[in-house]
């Protein structure tokens, strides 16, 4: 007498793999991360605020050595304006922020006010 074939084996879809799917066949998500946009920090030149006053507002809000503040502020003085960071807006914004509560510059008796800072989106055209 013949054996009875073996009964078939009921075949289960783990939840982990999609039917179509090899086993051990890595599925690359679609989702794409969309970077968040970059903004830049811009301060902008006066008459009200002294270069010491610069210099010393450039190392307390960003740590900036008095070399490289210097030369900031050299920026500023001679094209109006100069670029301090580039990163989100969040962080523009916290370090505009400090900028605009550093105070009037003691050293100039009209001086009634922070410096000013704008914050741009970074593909924004550079003005004059």
């Amino acid at each position: 007498m013949a054996p009875f074939p073996p009964a078939p084996i009921p075949r289960t879809v783990s939840p982990t793999v999609r039917p179509g799917v090899r086993p051990g066949t890595v599925v690359e998500d679609e989702t794409k991360v969309v970077p968040e946009p970059l903004w830049r920090l811009v301060l902008l030149d006066d008459n009200d605020h002294s270069y010491d006053y610069v210099i010393e507002m450039l190392g307390a809000v960003f740590g900036y050595g008095v070399e490289k503040a210097f030369a900031l502020a050299r920026i500023v003085d001679t094209q109006g304006r100069v670029t301090l960071m580039t990163a989100g807006r969040d962080a523009c914004e916290a370090k505009q922020s400090q900028i605009h509560a550093y105070g009037a510059d003691p050293r100039i008796a009209g001086s009634k006010g922070s410096m000013s800072a704008i914050i741009e989106p970074i593909d924004a055209p550079l003005a004059p």
